[in-house]
């Protein structure tokens, strides 16, 4: 298994995804932002953003850098908020990841184990989190994507 991507192309990717998140919920404004669709189970832009932040700070705080975080999941997907505390929520929270990475070492292992889930690798590194990490935030961004269609076709005017 490759033990990873260098912290420099990991950081290109992950302000990329923070920017086309905030990018996409700026386009809903702060009136449908927090807006959930009308979908069993679906999620506003605002909780997934704040979610996608949730994952920063886990994976990046508590498994790689070992820094005790407090973290409650499921609030993350009941937040709401205008767009100026979402740009302060990922602000900080990116301020914090290149901290969290300060010491990243794509083949060295976690500070702590995460849990694991079937199919995860045998050996599992800071590179492998760093991935994993990524695969959430762009996968959340589908979510995003699709979430603004949603709204925006229930809310033509908004």
């Amino acid at each position: 298994m490759a033990e990873g991507i260098d912290r420099q192309t990991a950081q290109w990717y992950v302000d990329t995804a923070l920017a086309k998140l905030l990018s996409r919920a700026d386009d809903l404004g702060d009136d449908l932002v927090s807006v959930r669709p009308d979908l069993e189970g679906a999620n506003s832009v605002f909780a997934l953003v704040t979610h996608c932040c949730g994952v920063l700070e886990q994976w990046g705080g508590a498994i790689i850098a070992g820094r005790e975080v407090a973290r409650d999941r499921s609030a993350e997907f009941r937040a709401e908020g205008s767009i100026a505390q979402l740009e302060d929520l990922v602000s900080a929270q990116r301020s914090r990841w290149l901290r969290d990475l300060a010491d990243y070492d794509a083949g060295a292992p976690p500070r702590v184990e995460p849990r694991r889930h079937d199919g995860d690798p045998e050996t599992i590194t800071q590179g492998w989190v760093v991935l994993h990490v990524l695969e959430e935030l762009y996968q959340h961004l589908g979510h995003v994507e699709v979430t603004v269609d949603l709204v925006r076709a229930a809310h033509p005017g908004g």
